[in-house]
């Protein structure tokens, strides 16, 4: 293993004086909060980032989007393993704001989680600084705002971690690294779209998919001929999943959400909402133009969009001839594909290391826990379920309430381990589990549309997936030696997946679906994962800085 670095590495804007003066005294004001927080020998990076609204033209309609320091997608992060990552967010917005971090597992430190159910919104006007720490990942993600329905508005960017120096990583270097953040768009304001689902009727079909922002051949991606090239790719959509190819080449998969994986090809590839891949992709073609599409699975119309992938001795003419073609409604064929994604086991860096062994699948899990998606009608209303409940926000975060010990705000074990089958319900649901236990979950799917679940705070084992009802029997066909490791999984219409958890991560953690409309409308729950023993290796006090609400308002934090 490579030895640590030192040092302190500070990122944002800083041009003006003022901007410089008000970058320095973030760093002074951060740097005391993190000293008891983190390892002193692992480096900072400092961001201040200012939210605002500004007009968007994603797919040629103005529109009112969500700017990060006036960007849109916002800046990217790019960190290294274990590095602190200090963003000083500042909401000019006239209305709350948070962001949340995608498959980034805040160890022992819920309070950077970045969602309702943890933290206190950042009121109109004022700022709150994260205070991160990418311990032991590596790997593609990215953020977004996790408030009402920010999301349709932008906010979010990428966030990339490298390998520390002297640790292997199974690929020669790339000759570049780029971002794809390709989703489903809504030429309609987000607030017009949270005005639908709050009275009780659902999105309609998507207006288009962009990429990075823009819509049809908007974005562009410059190449060598004979080199290679890392391109991360998210789906950072609401509703859809999408297909990418590159027309003419191959993509060599390498990492999935944090996990370096056997290294196959394929001519395209399926991301459902939420999920984050990297592949490697070699300009070994004729120098020309050609079209990057990104286009909707399980959709009927199919919706598509297009990049460019320009090869720099090409004469940048513009592809020439029509897209390529892909995938549409085949099932089958996503499952068997995401069947082949596997775990490279001879690759270095860090992983998930469930109770002391990196062989989960010679641990037995000491509960079951089956979570059904549901979409009932609640009170003349279109409302979404786990387990026949339907999640309703506090008044106060859960994460808050839980320190404070608050009464009345939410109750361990209302939601169930299993499918009630009854009709749905209202409630704050909060499932109970215990630090260190390792639990196997089967997410069922009786409905016809693909479902997306996310789980913050954790990556865990997708073991096995597959049409029909799960049963006992169904664990036969588990893949119990080299299942890849990730924060997001899918579950075919109809079908099961199956995954394997250790909880080693004290804290309040959101499980929820990653279709934004069905995470807004109550597809979600929080999984409290206790220990009894007050000590900071478990789980770190609440920050000092911490922004107090709801039930809690006027309380004092505790100092770090």
């Amino acid at each position: 293993m490579g030895g640590r670095r030192r040092g302190i590495l500070c990122s944002g804007s800083a041009s003006s004086p003022s901007a410089a003066a008000a970058l320095i005294l973030c760093c002074c004001v951060a740097v005391p909060l993190l000293v008891s927080v983190a390892e002193a020998e692992d480096p900072y990076r400092f961001f201040t980032w200012n939210v605002t609204y500004g007009d968007i033209w994603p797919l040629g309609v103005k529109q009112q989007g969500i700017l990060i320091n006036g960007m849109f997608p916002g800046p990217p992060i790019e960190a290294v393993t274990n590095d602190n990552l200090i963003i000083n967010v500042h909401n000019s917005l006239a209305e709350p704001f948070l962001l949340s971090w995608n498959g980034i597992q805040q160890r022992r430190n819920s309070w950077q989680d970045g969602v309702l159910g943890t933290n206190c919104p950042i009121p109109p006007g004022r700022n709150f600084t994260y205070i991160l720490q990418v311990k032991d990942q590596i790997g593609s993600y990215f953020y977004f705002p996790s408030l009402a329905f920010h999301k349709a508005a932008g906010g979010f960017g990428g966030l990339r971690i490298l390998s520390r120096p002297r640790i292997p990583v199974p690929f020669p270097p790339p000759a570049a690294d780029y971002t794809i953040l390709a989703g489903d768009w809504f030429k309609a304001n987000h607030t017009d779209l949270k005005a639908l689902l709050d009275n009780g009727q659902d999105l309609p079909f998507p207006d288009g998919l962009v990429i990075n922002g823009r819509g049809l051949g908007g974005t562009s991606f410059t190449v060598d001929q004979g080199k290679t090239y890392r391109f991360r790719i998210s789906n950072v959509g609401l509703t859809q999943s999408f297909n990418i190819r590159f027309e003419g080449h191959t993509m060599k998969l390498v990492e999935v959400e944090g996990s370096h994986t056997l290294q196959s090809s394929y001519s395209n590839l399926d991301v459902h909402v939420g999920q984050s891949y990297s592949v490697l992709l070699t300009a070994d073609q004729l120098p020309r133009d050609y079209h990057i599409v990104v286009s909707s699975r399980f959709t009927s119309p199919v919706i598509a969009t297009t990049a460019v992938l320009r090869y720099s001795n090409g004469g940048a003419a513009g592809p020439p001839g029509p897209p390529p073609g892909g995938p549409t409604i085949q099932i089958d064929y996503s499952l068997n594909q995401a069947r082949s994604i596997r775990w490279n086991l001879t690759a270095s860096g860090p992983r998930p290391n469930p109770q002391g062994s990196y062989h989960y699948g010679l641990i037995t899990p000491g509960r079951t826990i089956r979570l059904a998606n549901s979409a009932p009608v609640i009170n003349g209303k279109q409302r979404y379920a786990v387990n026949g409940v339907s999640f309703v926000p506090a008044d106060t975060p859960l994460k808050v309430a839980d320190f404070y010990n608050i009464p009345g705000v939410f109750t361990p074990g209302s939601i169930p381990d299993s499918p009630s089958g009854g009709g749905g319900y209202l409630k704050t649901s909060v499932m109970a589990s215990n630090f260190r236990d390792f639990i196997e979950i089967i997410f069922e799917n009786s409905e016809d549309t693909l479902q997306s679940w996310h789980i913050d705070g954790y990556s865990f084992f997708v073991v096995g997936m597959d049409g029909g009802q799960w049963s006992p029997a169904s664990r036969a066909g588990y893949n119990l030696r080299d299942a890849v490791a990730r924060s997001t999984v899918q579950v075919y219409p109809r079908s099961w997946s199956a995954i394997y958890v250790a909880l080693d991560n004290v804290g309040m953690w959101n499980v929820r679906s990653e279709n934004w409309a069905r995470q807004y409308l109550g597809q979600q729950f929080y999984l409290r994962v206790y220990s009894p023993v007050n000590s900071w290796r478990d789980e770190y006090p609440i920050p000092k800085n911490a922004l107090l609400c709801g039930r809690a308002a006027g309380r004092r934090t505790r100092p770090l």
